[in-house]
């Protein structure tokens, strides 16, 4: 049963728990690393990894797309971002990284009010697509319609709906919303949509026919959405919420496997752990792609909703250096701080733990830490 604590004698909440309120528990068996396989699939799509790149300007060009293909993951490229509104996006970048604190979100603000150039969204997605890898872009909810024809007739192979939050039924006195289940009936290619932080939320989204699911909002590195929305999903509970969502509509479906993709708040290897732990199926990486020393954004990060042109809900954060993309993922780690070599971690915890493969490791105990006021 879900426990509620009064929070006074008029609103009751419901206890929930952050990636560092829980940890996992070996168990009987231990195995060796080399025989763990980290794989995953969603739709036709096979990888050797379960990590997306996020669709930050800070975290993927064409450059790095193409790299995550190559070292087995996905890079999802942000078609709003820099790259589909400058034909050259290095100046900006660099100013960017360059500039003062107190300009930063002023600036970023008048960078991105360049116009977005359809004729760029192709030609970006088709640089992916020549170096032969699995290709996936993103749009938010507000641009979807303005530009999926586009992106559909550029050949991408994946197409994720990204919003801070995104429903199944979105109200608006002012423009008719995108209808998503109609719109993914009639789209030929595989839709991930998110963010969802409930079980509610997510089955909605599920029966629109989305092949899968992002979970969460407000947690990421460069996110301030709880301090400037009083929003926030701790996400061991989330992605556990979510997952139960997915197992109901297996079953109301008749079979339909929806799947449940962790994005914010997984910086770590151990979160990394914890979330599919939880009952991810992969996760979405931000700020740990964006520490490598081939990420665009040269050791800053930032996302969409810091430049949103009326309620900045996010900033540019300095993450430093740790090692090359590739390192990032295989290692071998410069330091012992699950900043780097994030598949031998997670696949060292999978064998610690006993658990041969992802689906099997959703089921590894958990237990809760001593209740802290941190979520």
């Amino acid at each position: 049963m879900t426990q509620e604590i009064e929070i006074g004698r008029s609103k009751r909440g419901r206890r929930v728990y952050a990636f560092d309120d829980i940890a996992i528990v070996p168990s009987r068996r231990t195995r060796d690393p080399e025989d763990v396989s980290v794989s995953w699939s969603i739709d036709a799509y096979q990888f050797d990894i379960p990590f997306l790149a996020a669709p930050m300007d800070s975290v993927v060009s064409p450059q790095t797309a193409i790299m995550m293909g190559q070292l087995g993951g996905i890079g999802v490229l942000d078609l709003e971002g820099l790259w589909t509104r400058y034909e050259d996006p290095e100046p900006v970048l660099a100013e960017i990284r360059n500039l003062p604190d107190d300009r930063a979100t002023a600036r970023m603000q008048e960078l991105y009010s360049e116009p977005i150039k359809p004729e760029l969204v192709t030609q970006r997605l088709a640089e992916v697509r020549a170096a032969g890898v699995t290709v996936a872009g993103a749009l938010s909810p507000q641009r979807t319609q303005e530009l999926y024809e586009t992106v559909v007739a550029a050949g991408v192979d994946l197409f994720v709906i990204r919003g801070t939050t995104v429903s199944a039924e979105h109200v608006s006195k002012n423009q008719e919303p995108l209808n998503l289940k109609k719109f993914i009936y009639e789209l030929d290619v595989p839709v991930i949509v998110g963010g969802a932080a409930t079980y509610t939320a997510a089955l909605h989204l599920m029966r629109t026919g989305a092949a899968g699911v992002l979970v969460g909002f407000g947690g990421g590195a460069a996110s301030t959405t709880r301090t400037a929305l009083g929003i926030h999903a701790p996400m061991a509970t989330a992605v556990a919420d979510v997952a139960g969502a997915r197992r109901d509509y297996l079953d109301e479906s008749g079979g339909r496997y929806v799947h449940v993709i962790a994005d914010g708040g997984v910086g770590a290897a151990g979160d990394i752990v914890k979330a599919i732990a939880c009952g991810a199926d992969a996760v979405m990486l931000g700020a740990a792609l964006a520490r490598a020393t081939d990420a665009p954004g040269g050791g800053w990060h930032w996302g969409p909703e810091a430049h949103h042109a009326k309620l900045p809900r996010g900033e540019r954060v300095q993450v430093g250096q740790v090692a090359p993309l590739e390192e990032i993922l295989y290692g071998p780690a410069p330091g012992a701080d699950g900043t780097a070599n994030l598949v031998g971690a997670l696949r060292k915890s999978m064998a610690t733990t006993g658990y041969s493969d992802l689906k099997e490791f959703q089921r590894v105990e958990v237990v809760v830490a001593p209740y802290h006021h941190t979520v």
